[in-house]
This record gives structure tokens, C-alpha cells and sequence, in this order.
């Protein structure tokens, strides 16, 4: 169990990093990949394909709430390469598409926070002004 928590650590460090694969979590876990997904299903209920969607589905839902960010940066925020896979997954997840899920839910009076603001916090941002696609939180800002 100890070697499962150590690779869901990882997931919830590194949700954002789109190059997180399979193969990298197993080896956290010191699984193969096929035993490591068995084994992960058993004892969270979800296979970490789907903890990780979810994971990068809550974040999301947060950055819609909160910041001033298209829905196609906040897609490159939390993870996902393709904007129709993140749409159709945020779908599936909360009954609406991202848009959607923004009209409905954020309030006429709270402003939004300042995309700048929130692409710099979460790291969207390289030196020189060009977007980063991820940056780890061990890196110097």
C-alpha cells in the first residue's frame, strides 16, 4: 500500500504536468504498468488514468470559478494537450461543458481574478513572457 500512495503522491503533485504517463507513476509504485493499474483500481475504486482526470477536473472547475482565463488556457493549466478531450471529459465529469459550467456557476458580483495573475501563480508563464506549459514546484520561480 505504501508504494501505492507514494505513485498517488506523484499524481497529486504533478497533475498538471502533461507529460505524466503510465509508465512514470508504475515506476513511482515499482509496478509494471498492468500490475500497477490492478492493484491501483483495487485500492481506490478508479484506475489512475481516471484519478487523474478527476484530479485535473477539479482543478479545472476551481480555475473556472476563479480566474479570468479562457477555457482553452485553462485547458494547457491543468494538464490536457487536446481542448475537445478536455471538454468531453470535463462533460462527463460535471454535466456540462466548461463553458457552460462557468455561466452557471460563477456569481454576477465576485470579479474573477486577472488571467495574468493566475497563469503566473500556477506557473503559466516562462521568462521572456512566452507560456510554459508546466513548471515543478522543486524549480526556482
Amino acid at each position: 500500500m505504501r508504494q501505492l500512495r507514494r505513485a498517488k503522491d506523484a499524481m497529486d503533485r504533478d497533475w498538471a504536468d502533461p507529460d505524466l504517463d503510465l509508465d512514470t507513476v508504475a515506476a513511482h509504485a515499482g509496478y509494471s504498468r498492468y500490475h500497477f493499474i490492478r492493484a491501483f483500481k483495487e485500492a481506490y475504486g478508479e484506475t489512475p488514468g481516471q484519478y487523474l482526470t478527476h484530479r485535473r477536473i477539479e482543478r479545472a472547475e476551481d480555475l473556472l470559478l476563479t480566474a479570468n482565463l479562457s477555457v482553452t488556457e485553462i485547458c494547457t493549466l491543468v494538464g490536457f494537450s487536446s481542448l475537445g478531450t478536455f471538454s468531453a471529459r470535463f462533460k462527463t465529469w460535471t454535466g456540462l461543458t466548461p463553458s457552460e459550467y462557468r455561466a452557471r456557476h460563477v456569481g454576477r458580483g465576485a470579479a474573477l481574478i486577472p488571467g495574468c495573475y493566475a497563469m503566473l501563480w500556477a506557473g503559466g508563464f516562462r521568462p521572456g513572457g512566452a507560456p510554459a506549459r508546466h513548471r515543478n514546484s522543486e524549480e526556482a520561480p
